[in-house]
Formats: C-alpha cells, structure tokens, sequence
C-alpha cells in the first residue's frame, strides 16, 4: 500500500515519528489537500502535531509538479523566519530568512523566503509585485495575525491576492476580535454568526489520544495578596476566591510582582519539578513567560539563586534572542526566561515545566503558551505547566482540549472587557521599555500556598503550604507518565492528603492561647479550598457548594457560623471529594 494512502490509524504508524517518516494525520492532510486540489487551503493543528513538516511536505510536492516556482513563508516573528528557513533546509528547500522585501544579496539558489507580517506590511508593494512575478505558494504560518485589518491583514490580502496556492496554517483559529482573517472561508450560522471553515482539522484531543503531544497537568498556586493602590487604598485578598474581575486583576499583578514572596516560591516549586522530571528525561528544560523585561530579568536572577545555575534570558529587543533560543534548545540547561512574546512558536522540543507569569489572559495566548510545552519526542513525556490560581485562567485550562473556530458576528458581552488585544503580537519585533502596570499599585505581601493540580479538566488536591509533604506529592509525579496513568496517580495523591488531612485534624485541637478568630480563619480558609475543589469538579458556582453544605450539616451562613460548624462542613466536603 502506498504511504499516501495509509489511514491514520494503520498499524506501525508511530504517531511520535520524525519529519523523515509522515505521521498519520499530515498523511492524511496530505491527502485532502490533494483531493481538493484548490487555491486557498486552512488546516488546523494544535500545537506540536508538525504542521511545519506538512506544509513542507505540501511545498515540495507543489515544486516537483511545477505548480509552483516559489514559496513565500509568512510568520508572527523574527525568530520563527529563521526556524522555518531551517526547518525547510533538511527537506532540501531553501528558504531566504534574511533581507525582507529587498533583492539585495539574495542568491538565486533560494527557491523562496520567509518574511514576518509586519515586513509584509511595511513593502506591500514588492511583495505583490514578487508574487505576481512567478507561480508562488504562501505558507501562512499562525494565520490568525493576519487578521488585524489596521495594517497585517490589509497588507497581506493585497499582497498575496495574485498567489497561485495559499497554504494558511494556525493551531489557535480564533482572535480576540471579530475582524476576518484573509484568504479564510466563512460559513453563515442560521442565527447569522459567521464561523471560520478549516479544511482539516486535528486537535489536541485528537493529538494526545495518538501520544503526537504530551498530557499537561496544570499546578495552580494561590495564597494572601495585599497592595495598595495609586489612590492609597490598601487591599487583602487570597487569590483564586470568588471576586471581582478588578480586584482579581490586581491580585494577579501582585502575585507576579518579583518584589513579593508568590513569584520566588512558585519558582521554587518548579525547579523541583523539573529536577524530578529529569531524574528521567535528563535533558528536560523549563520556560518561565513573563509579562515584561524588567520581571523577565527578575526572575533569572531568582532563578539562578534557587536552581545555582543562570538561566538563558530572552529578551524581544535582543537581536542575538534566535541565536540564545537555539542554544539553549540544543543544550542540557535546566531554565529559560522569555517575555510574552517570545511564547508562540518557539520550537524547543525538550521544554517540560513551564511557569506562566504573565498577565496575559486571551485564550489565543494562552493556548500558544501551553503549546511550547506539548511537543512529544517519546511516549510517556509528561508536562507540568504552574500558574495562578485566576478564574480565566483555569477555564482555559480546563478547556484545552476543545476545537475552536474563528467566529464573526458573535454579540458582545460584558466579559469581553477583560480580553486584552492581541497588541503584543505586533509588538513582537519591537523594543519593550518598561513594564504594562509599572507604577499603578505597590505590592505589601504577597504569599504562595499550594492550591491544586488541574488535569484534563478535572481538580485534584487540596491547599497545601509551600515545601509540605503534601505539596511534594503531586510535585514528585514521575517524569514519564501515559495518561490514564496520570490521572490515577493524581487521584492516590489526593485520597492520601485527605487521609493525612484527618489524621492532623484528629491530634490537633485549637490550643486556648490561639486567638478565635485565627482559629476560625483557618477553617474557613480549609473550607474554601474545599468549596473550590468540588464546584470545578461539579461545574457549578461556589455558591451554590455553600448552600449544599450548609442544607446537609445545618447551622448558619458560614460568616456566623461557630468552628464546630464550619469542622462539619469541612467533613462532608471531604467525603464529597473523597466519593468522587
């Protein structure tokens, strides 16, 4: 049988083969492609699954043909030009990473070029004038930054309108906005939204059944934040309790705040993460994502200090950043430090462990940031992702796995307020001066706690103080797990910190020299977290947990009720959970 023609699912296929050898899904891309035969062409892909390999694939088989004569690559960044040119090199098609618009030093071996958007948009004219020259394929890497009809997208439909094939490629296809995607096909709902129609698709979901990407056990963190704002009011909150989405905000800024102890501890637990899982993947390295410079060069210097090793800092403005991510991808060091915009796209294969320490809350870049971490090179490779403990982010973890479309005409709702544009991508090859929120708040405490491990949608674990025994049992998954197997041992973690919860409530009793209402904060803190766990579990309000707990244990609204009271509750809630 003919390798174009296998199934995806014939035996032998290795879904975690190389760029040598097809995996099952592109074989099967490959095929629509050549069945439709037509101009314009949108596969979907989620992070890691080798969309590059297909498209190269797509490139030399439309050279072979004479289809074409030239290919154009079209990427979000810098670094991603030079990758693609790579990339392209070992399938023998040579790719121009260098010069933009201009025919200056370009050697007629090239058999194309790879140019970001923003250089698209800043020679319009050469590029349409180039295309138009000679049969040319475009390869639109992360299609969905063409989408900005200010500038990328108006420029990119002009230019490539003449192209002979259009290859668009994106593992996110939605945006933040509602503004069409050029050379996307649309199909019109009967209730008038307007939804992006891929050609092929081949999720996450889909990916990790096949073992082509890693599981991700999410590590979500909370703890005690208190700041004052620019109007000099001081504030105290526990991050990850039901609050507003600006006091939430302004929580987030001051976990993240290096001046805080949040951020040093949550690095703390990472970097022992990482030292487990390279007990089996000695190589593994971890990518921690900030917001900023100034936070970016914050957190090497913590991290040097915690790991005694100085990790790779990526900074956007830096022009050698390519040359420092290659390095560090071909290394063994353990960590690298980047600002947001270094996240999307950047092929480092052995990253394990990451640290999302941005405040960046779109689900595009969230699903690109994860991404980093996703790419399987053996079966049985785990990731480990830490972050926050922030509603909007653990809805995104919990929805990694569904499909989304590009959706236009979709009413507004008061939530979109919060979606940041995605400016930063244009920003991308732009000096960052100073840090988004420099100046608006001033960070007085911040404190870590361990609050629970997300996986596949589903919590598990209670809160635990930094360094204790519980926290270092989900810490300690080893390094090569499959999924399922992932999921029972995140399981026997938390019937054993329920069990050892227990335990230390029967040998502890409030001492009299402990002031009440200490005592009363710290149950109501153990039933929050509680409360926490079984509404993600439930799908249902926090609210709504409370009023459950409060029908079946009696007594009054937990701001009156006694520390018996409260002890019940936490008692049925843990045979909730336990029962689950």
């Amino acid at each position: 049988m003919p390798i174009d023609d296998l199934s995806p699912a014939y035996p032998g296929r290795a879904a975690w083969g190389t760029a040598a050898r097809l995996r099952a899904w592109q074989v099967e891309a490959l095929s629509r492609y050549r069945e439709l035969g037509q101009r314009d062409f949108l596969a979907v892909a989620t992070p890691g699954a080798g969309k590059t390999t297909f498209a190269l694939r797509v490139a030399t088989d439309l050279l072979e043909a004479r289809t074409v004569e030239q290919v154009i690559v079209v990427t979000p960044t810098e670094h991603l030009k030079v990758q693609w040119a790579d990339a392209a090199a070992k399938v023998g098609l040579h790719l121009d990473p260098g010069l933009g618009g201009s025919r200056r030093g370009r050697s007629r071996q090239f058999q194309g070029q790879a140019v970001t958007y923003a250089g698209v948009a800043a020679a319009t004219f050469a590029y349409e004038a180039r295309t138009a020259s000679a049969r040319t394929l475009v390869i639109f890497d992360e299609v969905h930054h063409a989408g900005d009809a200010l500038s990328w997208g108006e420029a990119v439909g002009q230019a490539f309108a003449l192209a002979t094939r259009r290859l668009s490629l994106t593992g996110t296809p939605f945006r933040s906005d509602a503004t069409p995607i050029p050379f996307v096909r649309y199909a019109e709902e009967p209730d008038g939204i307007r939804r992006s129609v891929p050609d092929y698709t081949y999720g996450y979901a889909e990916a990790l059944r096949d073992h082509v990407v890693r599981p991700v056990v999410f590590l979500a963190y909370g703890g005690g934040m208190r700041w004052r704002t620019r109007a000099g009011d001081e504030l105290a909150v526990n991050l990850g309790e039901p609050l507003t989405k600006d006091v939430t905000a302004q929580a987030w800024r001051t976990a993240l705040d290096p001046a805080g102890e949040w951020m040093p501890a949550v690095l703390r637990a990472a970097d022992r993460r990482l030292e487990e899982v390279r007990r089996h993947v000695p190589d593994a390295g971890g990518l921690v994502i900030a917001t900023d410079q100034r936070q970016a060069r914050a957190y090497a210097r913590a991290l040097g200090s915690i790991s005694g090793e100085q990790p790779t800092l990526v900074l956007s403005d830096d022009p050698g950043a390519s040359r420092r991510i290659e390095q560090f991808g071909a290394s063994e060091a353990r960590w690298m430090v980047a600002v947001r915009m270094v996240s999307e796209g950047v092929d480092v294969p052995r990253l394990a462990v990451g640290v999302y320490a941005t405040a960046t809350s779109t689900p595009l870049f969230f699903a690109q940031a994860v991404g980093r971490f996703v790419r399987s090179r053996r079966r049985g490779e785990l990731a480990s992702v830490f972050l926050p403990t922030v509603p909007i982010l653990l809805a995104h973890a919990g929805a990694l796995e569904r499909q989304r479309d590009h959706v236009l005409g979709r009413p507004k709702h008061a939530d979109d307020v919060w979606g940041e544009e995605e400016t930063m991508l244009a920003e991308a090859n732009r000096t960052r001066r100073t840090a988004d929120l420099e100046g608006e708040q001033e960070t007085l405490e911040a404190n870590a706690v361990f609050d629970h491990v997300l996986f596949d949608a589903r919590a598990y674990g209670l809160q635990a103080e930094p360094t204790s025994a519980d926290e270092a049992d989900y810490l300690g998954l080893p390094g090569l797990l499959e999924a399922d197997q992932v999921a029972t041992l995140l399981a026997d973690r938390q019937r054993r910190q329920l069990a050892r919860a227990s335990r230390r409530e029967k040998r502890e009793r409030v001492s009299e020299e402990v002031s009440l209402f200490r005592a009363l904060e710290g149950r109501r803190r153990e039933l929050n977290s509680l409360v926490s766990q079984v509404a993600r579990l439930r799908g249902v309000p926090h609210s709504h947990v409370h009023a459950g707990l409060r029908r079946e244990a009696g007594g009054p609204p937990l701001a009156t009720a006694t520390t018996e009271q409260v002890e019940a509750r936490i008692r049925l809630a843990r045979q909730w959970l336990a029962s689950a």
